[in-house]
């Protein structure tokens, strides 16, 4: 079965393949301070307990990507990146609303992410999808200037 769900501007999101792991790289890298390696990306294509979902058009130019894991009945939003050029076109939360639709054919029953206090529209982003802060977590996350930001858990039911 093809998983495919629209996005805005174009766009249609599906799974993501081995071959986009530089391009996923790439993205998360001018989204996040300390982004992560092709590597990285290549272990996640390869596990099927972390489906990657891709924003792409037609010829497979991927705009942005979401990254979960699923153990039992819990899943987890690694990260969720949009690139520059195509933010603020509701991009991010195609690709929510993709994972999440697609989470109903899992096991999976609650969802959690970590999201820095600083990133407003992601906060923003999630409470609208029904996300709720559970917790915090006092420097978290690095930032370039040396300090570190303290990430926000947030979580929700999954129907």
């Amino acid at each position: 079965m093809i998983k495919l769900w629209m996005a805005p501007a174009g766009l249609h999101i599906e799974p993501g393949k081995l071959a986009d792991a530089k391009e996923l790289a790439r993205i998360h890298a001018l989204g996040f301070y300390r982004g992560w390696p092709s590597g990285e990306f290549e272990s996640f294509l390869s596990d099927p307990n972390t489906p990657v979902y891709v924003a792409c058009d037609a010829r497979r130019r991927i705009a942005g990507f979401a990254l979960i894991r699923v153990v039992e009945d819990e899943a987890e939003l690694l990260t969720i990146a949009v690139d520059p050029k195509w933010r603020g076109k509701r991009i991010g939360q195609a690709l929510l609303k993709a994972v999440l639709d697609d989470l109903l054919t899992t096991p999976a029953r609650r969802m959690f992410l970590e999201v820095s206090e600083e990133n407003v529209p992601a906060i923003k982003l999630y409470q609208r999808e029904g996300f709720a802060t559970i917790s915090s977590r006092k420097g978290y996350y690095p930032k370039a200037d040396g300090s570190q930001a303290t990430a926000l858990v947030m979580a929700r039911d999954l129907g």
